[in-house]
């Protein structure tokens, strides 16, 4: 069986069959990496009250990404149902509100709150300190590269996508 993806004529082929090991490839080493940040994360967040599923569409409401439930699910990758049980206890926390549009009364906009504003204000510390913490050892040019390279990842992967969707 042969995969439908298809590098780049210039690519150069680091795996294979037969040298292709779980432990040793970059899936799984950013794989370790999300889920060290996922914790560290959760971990410094629960010390400001907040949990992995709300800090990230409070921060997202208070920066103006995101002023309703399907947006924010949309931009988070979460479905529908979960993002409104966050935002039930986001508003129980007293960090949001709910308020029905002016110009659409079927849409409900979200705003947070001067409690909530003071909370997401704490996030971006937050983040910073544990992001800061993971590159710890690294100089600025190694930082550089390893953002060049992501991003070449990601754009990478962007293309494949593409690809996947036309044919």
């Amino acid at each position: 069986m042969t995969t439908a993806i298809v590098p780049a004529d210039d690519a150069i082929a680091f795996y294979s069959v037969q040298n292709y090991r779980v432990a040793d490839t970059i899936g799984t080493l950013i794989r370790q990496l999300r889920l060290s940040m996922t914790r560290c994360i959760d971990a410094e967040m629960a010390r400001h009250g907040l949990t992995d599923a709300q800090w990230g569409p409070l921060f997202l409401i208070a920066s103006g990404r995101g002023h309703t439930a399907a947006a924010l699910a949309q931009e988070l990758l979460v479905n529908a149902g979960a993002m409104t049980r966050t935002l039930d206890r986001l508003e129980k926390k007293g960090l949001l509100l709910r308020r029905r549009s002016e110009e659409d009364r079927r849409v409900v906009m979200l705003e947070v709150t001067a409690e909530g504003r003071r909370a997401a204000a704490r996030i971006p510390g937050v983040l910073a300190s544990v992001y800061n913490a993971h590159l710890a050892g690294f100089s600025e040019a190694e930082f550089a590269a390893l953002r060049s390279m992501l991003a070449r990842m990601v754009a990478n992967g962007a293309r494949l996508q593409a690809a996947q969707a036309a044919s």
